[in-house]
């Protein structure tokens, strides 16, 4: 069955607005329609501040592959970004690609869990989602302009 999946999408090392624009480029590759991407957003980092700030963007596939798939597939691409997982939450990398919504499934798995942990905190998610699917409601049935009211826009800067 066919699902509509959002993907975050983030960076912080090298040439990240070159490494996001080849991320979509590889999404393309998983999606059966063309993948619709927001605009890039310049974002302060979580955790150690001692980072460069991070480059997000949200990209919505329609794709037939289950979760775990797709996740396997995402972590891929990651990788050949030089994506390393180190064990640190929230510390710098080059390529990050997290499936935040699938469909208007609730996911709890040892590997996944959707919609994405944190991500109604997070003002570098909703903006961009915001930008794509303005009309969008959660599983819980809140909407995405009403979570999106909740947050600060300090430390965001949209790019052009």
């Amino acid at each position: 069955m066919n699902e509509t999946v959002f993907i975050g999408l983030g960076s912080n090392l090298g040439n990240s607005a070159n490494t996001l624009t080849q991320a979509l480029n590889a999404l393309s590759t998983l999606a059966l329609t063309p993948v619709v991407a927001s605009s890039f957003y310049l974002s302060r980092p979580l955790g150690p501040a001692d980072q460069n700030d991070y480059l997000n963007a949200v990209a919505r596939i329609t794709t037939d592959q289950p979760p775990l798939t797709l996740l396997d597939h995402l972590q891929a691409i990651e990788n050949q970004y030089g994506r390393e997982r180190k064990g640190e939450r929230w510390g710098p990398r080059t390529l990050d690609l997290d499936i935040l919504l699938y469909g208007d499934k609730a996911i709890d798995l040892p590997r996944l869990k959707v919609p994405h942990y944190h991500m109604m905190q997070r003002n570098f998610v909703l903006l961009p989602l915001y930008e794509i699917a303005p009309d969008l409601h959660f599983p819980d049935g809140q909407s995405l302009s009403d979570a999106l009211q909740q947050l600060s826009l300090d430390g965001i800067k949209k790019l052009t």
